[in-house]
C-alpha cells in the first residue's frame, strides 16, 4: 500500500499559481472563514437574545444545537448534490443560502431567528463536506498546506466571532441582531469572490463513475467507520467543552469574564496547530504517531481541570485546545489521505461529518444530564477522559496507511 501511495505522490502535479488559481485560494480561505463565525458569534449573545425575545432557556439553548443537527441531516446528501449540480455551483448556492439565513436571523422575530439558524446550519454543512474534497481535486500535491490554511481561517474567524459579538452589540448600539447580521457582509463578499469559479466547474466523468461504484460500500468499510468515529468523538468533546466549561470554571472560583477568556485561550491555541498538523500529516505515510500526543494532552488537560488548582487552568485549556485542534486537523486530512478519488473523499467527508455532528449535538446534553444526576462535574469530566481513550483506539486504525475503498 505504501508503494502505491508513494507512486501517487510522485505523479501529483505541482501547484500552479495563476491568477485563476489565486482567486480559488482566496475563495477557499473566505469560505473557511464563514464555517464557524456565524455560529460562534451566537453563544455570547444567547442571554441578550433570550431576554429581548422573551423565549425560554430551552429555546435559546437550541440556537447552538440546531446547526449541529442541520449538519448531521444534510452532510450525507451533500456529495450527491455536488455530483448532480457540480461542486463549485453547489458551494455558490450554499453561500447565497448562508447570506439569506444570516439576514433572516437578524430580523429580530422568533420565527425568523430559528428559520435563519436552520438555513445557516444547512449552508455551512455543504461547505464542511465539500471543502476537503475540493482541495484534494485542485491541490493534490499541497493537500496539507491548503487544509491548514482553510482550517486556520475557519478557527481564527470563529475565535473572533466569539470575542467581538458583545462589543459590537453593546458599543455600536446595533444590539444582538446587528452583531449577528454583520457576518452577512463576509458571506456576501465571499459570494462575489466565488463567482469566477463557476466558469471552471469540476468535471471528471470517469472519476465520478468510479467513485459511485466504490462508495456503494463505503458505509460498510471498517476504516471509514474508524475515521467517522475519530471525527465524531472529537466533535463530542469540542462542543461539550464549549458549552459547559465556562460554568465549570466559575464553580472552581473564576469570574464569568475570566471563564470566558479561558474559552478564548482554548480556541486561540487551536489556530497554530490546525495549520502545522496537516502539513506534517501530509508528509507521512502513516499518521498513527500523530494520534498519541493530542490524546495525552486531552487527558492531562481534563484531569488538570478536575483536580488541579486555579493557577493551572490556563495551561489545561491550552492543552485541551491543542488536543482537539490536532484531532480535527487529522480528521480533515484523513478524508483525502484515505481515499483514492475526489468524489470518494466527498462521500467519506459527508459520512464522517453527518455522524460526527450528531455526536456533537448529543455531547452537551449527555454531559449536562450526568451533572444533573450526580450533582457533580467529576463523572461528566471522567466521561470525556473515556471518550479521549476511544479517540486513541479508533485513531490508531484511522492513521494506518490504507484506503477506505479496499476495506
Amino acid at each position: 500500500m505504501g508503494i502505491h501511495q508513494a507512486a501517487d505522490q510522485l505523479e501529483q502535479p505541482k501547484i500552479d499559481i495563476k491568477p485563476r488559481m489565486g482567486l480559488l485560494i482566496i475563495g477557499i480561505i473566505l469560505i473557511g472563514a464563514n464555517l464557524r463565525a456565524p455560529l460562534t458569534s451566537v453563544g455570547p449573545l444567547v442571554t441578550s437574545i433570550r431576554d429581548n425575545l422573551g423565549i425560554s432557556n430551552t429555546l435559546s439553548g437550541s440556537l447552538t444545537t440546531l446547526p449541529l443537527l442541520s449538519f448531521a441531516l444534510l452532510s450525507p446528501f451533500a456529495p450527491r448534490i455536488a455530483r448532480r449540480f457540480g461542486m463549485e455551483l453547489t458551494l455558490f448556492v450554499s453561500l447565497i443560502l448562508l447570506t439569506i439565513g444570516i439576514m433572516l436571523r437578524s430580523i429580530g422575530g422568533v420565527p425568523s431567528l430559528f428559520l435563519g439558524t436552520i438555513l445557516i446550519g444547512l449552508a455551512i454543512a455543504i461547505g464542511n463536506v465539500l471543502l476537503p474534497s475540493l482541495i484534494k481535486h485542485n491541490f493534490a500535491s499541497r493537500i496539507g498546506l491548503m487544509t491548514g490554511i482553510y482550517a486556520v481561517s475557519m478557527n481564527l474567524c470563529g475565535a473572533i466571532g466569539s470575542g467581538i459579538s458583545i462589543p459590537i452589540a453593546s458599543s455600536s448600539g446595533l444590539g444582538w441582531a446587528g452583531a449577528l447580521g454583520c457576518w452577512g457582509i463576509l458571506s456576501l463578499i465571499t459570494v462575489f469572490f466565488w463567482i469566477p469559479q463557476l466558469r471552471r466547474p469540476f468535471k471528471s466523468d470517469k472519476d465520478v463513475q468510479t467513485a459511485v461504484i466504490k462508495n456503494m460500500n463505503l458505509w460498510r468499510s471498517g476504516l471509514a467507520w474508524q475515521i467517522t468515529f475519530f471525527m465524531g468523538l472529537q466533535s463530542f468533546i469540542f462542543y461539550t467543552v464549549i458549552t459547559w466549561m465556562p460554568e465549570i470554571l466559575e464553580q472552581k472560583g473564576l469570574s464569568a469574564d475570566d471563564a470566558g477568556w479561558m474559552l478564548s485561550i482554548m480556541q486561540l491555541a487551536v489556530i497554530p496547530i490546525t495549520f502545522i498538523m496537516p502539513i506534517i500529516a501530509g508528509h507521512m505515510q502513516s499518521q498513527r504517531l500523530l494520534v498519541v500526543p493530542p490524546v495525552i494532552f486531552l487527558v492531562v488537560g481534563i484531569f488538570g481541570i478536575l483536580y488541579g488548582s486555579k493557577l493551572f487552568i490556563p495551561v489545561c485549556m491550552i492543552l485541551i485546545g491543542i488536543g482537539v485542534g490536532t484531532i480535527f486537523s487529522l480528521s480533515m486530512m484523513f478524508f483525502s489521505l484515505r481515499t483514492q478519488s475526489t468524489h470518494e473523499a466527498t462521500e467519506l467527508s459527508g459520512m464522517a461529518q453527518s455522524f460526527g455532528y450528531l455526536l456533537a449535538a448529543v455531547g452537551p446534553v449527555l454531559f449536562g444530564g450526568l451533572h444533573d444526576v450526580t450533582h457533580s462535574w467529576t463523572i461528566p469530566l471522567l466521561m470525556l477522559v473515556v471518550v479521549s481513550a476511544l479517540i486513541f483506539i479508533v485513531g490508531m486504525r484511522a492513521g494506518k496507511n490504507e484506503y477506505v475503498s479496499t476495506h
